[in-house]
């Protein structure tokens, strides 16, 4: 597993994908939209308030955006892991 912090103030340049196990993502500050690509089609998730969270499922394409300084908390099954432009 891997803890990580990230900040950002932009949309992220690309998708990922954890095929090892679920991924938790936890909003510290300011505003995200993550981005689920599903078999149904893209899920949005608005994570808005501080500690509001998403579980993100083994396999799942996503990204993340936003407009303004996010941090986040992310607990990752890293080993596998990939990055893409578009899944």
């Amino acid at each position: 597993m891997l803890i990580s912090e990230y900040a950002f103030t932009t949309d992220w340049p690309t998708w990922e994908r954890h095929p090892a196990g679920d991924e938790v993502v936890v909003l510290l500050a300011g505003r995200v939209e993550m981005v689920l690509r599903t078999a149904d089609g893209d899920e949005v998730i608005c994570l808005d308030q501080p500690g509001k969270y998403v579980v993100v499922p083994a396999g799942t394409w996503h990204t993340a955006k936003t407009s303004v300084p996010t941090r986040m908390l992310f607990v990752t099954p890293g080993e596998g892991t990939e990055n893409r432009a578009e899944p």
